[in-house]
């Protein structure tokens, strides 16, 4: 240790290898404990919500709601388990839970980011299905067929999250540099260039691509089906018009809704993605702050998707209203 910093200023004093910690005033700290609790506390209410809405409701049980359901699990899971070890390592710059645990939690990170792209997928698909081969739906996807999507996401997705960083695929070739920035305190999620660029193309930039292509697509067809609606409802009676409109209103809030999720998705995660392919390639020369901030942006994805659900699904809404007043029965 340098005699220029007391010993309050590491993260384990006395000891040589210590990191040194962030210094912020306690003013800040306070202010970054409740913006991140607050995340925190409608991460794990919001999604407990939706899992009990679905679960408890017998007119939720539907394939796209088990994908949903599923969803928001995983963004429990995050506000449960991976938000509160990872504010303490945002304000305070230290890691205080070990080497091992440290692996499990930046796993655990990994696992449940790649895992909400791969449920977002599943749900564009079942949207896909439901409004371009809307005849053949109830056959294709069925509530079978959508448990074995979200069991086999989550089977492949923690096979090569866990995978990756437990074989040390993801930090090949710059073990010196791991090495030479390592400190009693430190827990870094760090890529290769190669590991860096390929995990944010199958894990982010190339779903994402399909998941615009399809949606893009369900709105195309979602037109052509008002069109043929409104064409249709000029020669029927007013009661079958206001089914057609019916219809009309169904479809467009079905592709809307779960649109916003996507394109909210995009915007939390994107800087993350960004940052990490740019620092596989400069050197993990990115200001800590500046990276932690991207951090805690894709976290609160996992805290904004209820809320959408809330807003756009007046039966989650029901559902809500239910739970709140204690008629789950």
């Amino acid at each position: 240790m340098t005699g220029s910093l007391s010993e309050e200023q590491y993260c384990f004093p006395g000891y040589n290898a210590s990191c040194v910690r962030i210094q912020l005033t306690v003013g800040t700290c306070v202010i970054l404990y409740l913006v991140f609790g607050a995340g925190m506390l409608v991460t794990v209410v919001g999604n407990g919500v939706v899992i009990l809405s679905v679960a408890c409701f017998k007119h939720m049980h539907k394939p796209t709601n088990v994908m949903i359901m599923s969803l928001a699990l995983v963004d429990l899971l995050v506000g449960a388990v991976v938000m509160p070890f990872s504010s303490v390592r945002a304000v305070d710059g230290c890691w205080f839970y070990g080497d091992a645990f440290c692996l499990l939690h930046s796993s655990l990170d990994m696992f449940l980011s790649s895992l909400s792209v791969i449920h977002l997928i599943c749900i564009a698909v079942d949207r896909y299905q439901a409004i371009c081969n809307p005849l053949h739906y109830s056959s294709t996807i069925t509530m079978s067929v959508a448990w074995i999507m979200v069991g086999a996401s989550w089977a492949l997705v923690a096979t090569y999250s866990f995978g990756l960083l437990y074989s040390k695929g993801n930090v090949a070739g710059i073990e010196e540099y791991m090495e030479s920035i390592n400190c009693l305190g430190s827990c870094n999620l760090m890529f290769n260039s190669l590991s860096g660029v390929l995990d944010s193309i199958i894990c982010f930039f190339f779903p994402c691509t399909v998941m615009i292509c399809l949606y893009a697509k369900i709105v195309f067809v979602a037109k052509q089906h008002v069109k043929k609606i409104e064409d249709i409802s000029n020669v029927l009676n007013s009661n079958d018009r206001g089914k057609g409109g019916l219809i009309k209103q169904s479809e467009h809030k079905a592709a809307k809704t779960l649109s916003i999720v996507i394109c909210v998705f995009i915007f939390c995660w994107l800087p993350f993605f960004i940052i990490t392919v740019i620092d596989a390639f400069s050197g993990f020369s990115s200001p800590f702050a500046v990276y932690e901030a991207f951090i805690w942006l894709a976290y609160f994805n996992s805290s904004l998707n209820p809320i959408i659900y809330a807003l756009f699904y007046p039966c989650f809404r029901k559902c809500l209203k239910l739970i709140v007043t204690f008629n789950i029965s």
